[in-house]
């Protein structure tokens, strides 16, 4: 059974920072992708940052360049997404996904697993 659990939300103050961690279980992602989105109160859920297991090529979302950045552990199994400078717009729900092979990158429907998701709430 494949579990991805988030760990390292809660709130914090704009401008803060916040580290957040997924630890996989089950399987590797080493032919995919592992990666996060994020779900704010009243809207979908967007792409956030994804890494590919084996080169480590990293994927950010417009809104997050500069500020996150992802990346993963592959003695833990675990992947890891720092976030900088944090704004009250990057308040939502973060979910950790994997992707057992390549496929698009920024597509919900293209990962195979989701976690339950951990709040981040940035205030001002």
């Amino acid at each position: 059974q494949v579990q991805l659990v988030e760990s390292g939300g809660g709130p914090v103050q704009t401008g803060g920072s916040l580290r957040l961690t997924c630890t996989a279980s089950g399987r590797t992602f080493s032919n995919g992708r592992m990666g996060w989105f994020r779900q704010a109160p009243g809207k979908e859920r967007e792409f956030v940052a994804a890494i590919t297991w084996g080169s480590m090529r990293t994927y950010y979302a417009d809104s997050v360049k500069g500020r996150f950045t992802i990346s993963r552990d592959s003695a833990k199994n675990t992947v890891n997404l720092q976030m900088n400078s944090l704004k009250t717009e990057d308040t939502a729900v973060y979910y950790c996904t994997g992707q057992d092979r390549y496929r698009e990158v920024k597509l919900e429907a293209s990962y195979d697993y989701w976690g339950q998701g951990t709040q981040v709430t940035v205030s001002s």
